[in-house]
């Protein structure tokens, strides 16, 4: 696959439900689907031995070899200002630092890309334009900006939030305008063309019900995935990596870090090691129910005894088939730990464990 289009320039996966989940400590080794990197990045806080990034897009690639340079070369307030945490006048400048950290193929990728790094290369992606496109032209006929202040400041108690959402936020029109942002026409344009490929009937009932959850259960004031969809930048609601708590952490652990532009198959067979860990992020809601037990017994094999796997779905629930007794769910794990998560789209949460 050639893809050279960013489709994600951030993970939208809450990595603190990630971390729990998995457990990751000193003698790990975790693979990880690479995405923009933002969670292979905050597994290192965790002190593995080692994490594996794998992904079959260059440009996905690419988004992390630059945040690791970025580690390498920037201070923390510097990091926010190029991925567009922070406002910043200086990103061009900032690239230029970090970019003979990268290598040849990473520096193609970004050279390319002179506005994105202006923007912050958070909003590179089409999957970030897409919320862009949201943030700027749907959603003002649906809430002024006092009110989208008013869901992203929060409120204290779950009751509160979930009154006030249901009073004030959650009108006709709001509604009707979701549906129009997350049709399969829109929305698979905003992901892959294969995103809806596996969903029957309409998403737009069961991501609204995930909206309402997300945004009433957790604080939507200390959410970094609601804030950048409604305002487009983080502010002060940092996802982990990003954290000062853990800069030099992952800055003193970047070389346990390693990518490969290869299949997730290529990555398990030819693991050198058994995995103690898993992050698939919602790579079996793509694949039929036979494909994905093929993958879920691939995973089984390739884990050690007692190793997690943590996935996601958005709309098509995959969980491994009852012929497959090498994995043992965890769905009390996975429940507890969804109704804490803070992303706003990802309808199940899913930790298995290998027998």
């Amino acid at each position: 696959m050639t893809d050279a289009t960013i489709r994600y320039a951030q993970v939208w996966e809450d990595a603190d439900v990630l971390a729990e989940a998995l457990a990751v400590g000193p003698g790990d080794r975790v693979l990880s689907i690479c995405s923009a990197g933002d969670n292979a990045l905050a597994l290192l806080a965790d002190d593995p031995a080692a994490v594996v990034a794998v992904d079959l897009n260059p440009a996905q690639i690419a988004c992390l070899a630059l945040r690791v340079a970025a580690f390498r070369t920037l201070e923390h307030g510097e990091i926010l200002e190029l991925v567009g945490s922070r406002d910043s006048s200086r990103r061009a400048d900032l690239y230029r630092r970090c970019r003979p950290a990268l290598d040849g193929d990473a520096r193609r990728v970004w050279d390319a890309r002179p506005d994105v790094i202006a923007a912050g290369v958070g909003t590179g992606g089409t999957f970030e334009r897409f919320f862009q496109l949201f943030r700027r032209r749907i959603l003002p006929f649906a809430h002024s900006r006092r009110r989208v202040g008013q869901l992203v400041d929060g409120a204290e108690r779950a009751e509160t939030r979930r009154a006030w959402y249901d009073a004030e936020w959650d009108t006709l029109r709001w509604r009707l305008l979701f549906r129009v942002a997350t049709s399969r026409a829109v929305l698979g344009r905003a992901r892959y063309p294969t995103a809806f490929s596996q969903v029957e009937g309409s998403a737009a009932d069961r991501l609204l019900a995930r909206v309402r959850e997300a945004v009433t259960a957790t604080d939507p004031a200390l959410n970094p995935y609601l804030r950048w969809v409604l305002t487009g930048t983080h502010d002060d609601a940092l996802p982990r990596y990003l954290r000062a708590e853990h800069f030099e952490a992952i800055r003193g652990r970047l070389d346990r870090l390693s990518w490969r532009l290869a299949p997730l198959d290529y990555a398990l067979a030819e693991a050198d090691a058994p995995f103690t860990q898993f992050n698939l992020s919602d790579v079996f809601e793509y694949l039929p129910p036979d494909q994905a037990d093929a993958l879920f017994a691939r995973v089984a094999e390739a884990g050690a005894p007692g190793a997690r796997l943590a996935h996601w779905s958005v709309l098509a629930d995959r969980r491994p088939g009852p012929q497959l007794d090498g994995l043992v769910r965890l769905d009390a794990l996975a429940d507890r730990l969804h109704a804490t998560d803070k992303a706003p789209f990802y309808t199940a949460f899913h930790v298995h464990e290998v027998r």
